[in-house]
């Protein structure tokens, strides 16, 4: 009995039950499928890498763009305090105060002041009678309201913005004539308008107060000869025919009443040559007959008075 039963137990394992083969089977199959889908990932990783490790020799290149800083200054970082740089400093300054620095380095420096005068363009006749005219709109602005403008009164208010007119006047002139000026036109330019600030001086009711404006004719009336005596040098003084200055002298010396005859008595000596009749000194008009330019247009020279030679 006994034996039977152990001749049963020991069977040949292949002739037993296998129990557990289903579960061993889907197990089996389970890890088959696994390690081939990681092959077939692995696969294609390979790919992917290989396909992005290669350089794309078809594929259109892409545009670079220009990362270039812009070439301009950076802001500075230091916002430490500091003076303004001497170009900067000057674009500040009107004209006023240039001109008050330069007289106060001028004063301390004289040597400057000479380099400064070399370097300095000319003044030309239109700036120099602009300067005189803020000198004349200085003169009248100091007028006081009301009362009578030739009175003691309205003259002592005045008294100062007088003086600094004349004063211009004065020192303005010699720049144009000669020989500081060797062009004649620009110099009687010049005496025409400066002589029309004169004539627009007041006549004060206190005769000793007028001394101002008879100087000032006195020393206009040189500076008009002066320029005529060096004009008569050249061409036998033809430039003086040329914008009509016998007929504005004569102005002048109506205006003034008659002092201007120093210059009116050189004019006339330099036009003697051409047997032109002068303004006459003594009534302050223009003669009668024409000059040689104005008969010479109208085509009758000499047909008018007699050439007359020698003085007067």
């Amino acid at each position: 009995m006994n034996s039977v039963i152990a001749s049963q137990h020991i069977a040949a394992p292949h002739l037993l039950p296998n129990r557990f083969s289903p579960s061993r089977s889907v197990l089996s199959s389970s890890t088959a499928m696994s390690s081939r889908k990681r092959k077939a990932d692995d696969d294609a990783s390979g790919d992917n890498d290989d396909r992005m490790s290669a350089s794309p020799t078809n594929s259109p290149a892409m545009p670079t763009r220009n990362l270039s800083r812009p070439s301009s200054k950076r802001m500075r970082t230091n916002v430490t305090g500091r003076p303004l740089a001497l170009p900067r400093l000057l674009e500040t300054l009107g004209a006023e105060d240039m001109r008050s620095i330069l007289r106060s380095i001028c004063e301390r420096r004289p040597d400057l002041g000479s380099e400064i005068v070399s370097v300095a363009p000319r003044p030309s006749v239109s700036s120099t009678l602009e300067v005189l005219q803020n000198y004349e709109a200085a003169f009248q602005a100091s007028y006081p309201y009301g009362g009578r403008a030739s009175s003691d009164y309205a003259y002592n208010r005045v008294r100062q913005a007088l003086v600094d007119l004349l004063d211009a006047l004065k020192d303005f002139t010699p720049n144009f004539l000669p020989p500081n000026e060797s062009q004649a036109a620009t110099s009687l330019a010049f005496l025409d308008g400066a002589t029309e600030f004169i004539h627009r001086l007041p006549d004060w009711d206190t005769f000793q107060h007028n001394r101002h404006k008879q100087e000032a004719y006195e020393e206009m009336a040189k500076a008009w000869a002066s320029v005529i005596r060096e004009a008569s040098k050249r061409a036998g003084g033809i430039q003086l025919q040329y914008g009509g200055w016998d007929q504005k002298l004569s102005k002048h010396n109506e205006i003034s009443g008659g002092r201007m005859q120093e210059a009116i008595g050189e004019l006339r000596g330099s036009l003697q040559w051409m047997g032109t009749d002068a303004p006459n000194p003594s009534t302050g008009g223009a003669s009668d007959p024409m000059s040689v330019r104005q008969q010479l247009l109208s085509g009758t020279y000499g047909l008018g008075a007699p050439v007359r030679v020698g003085h007067w």
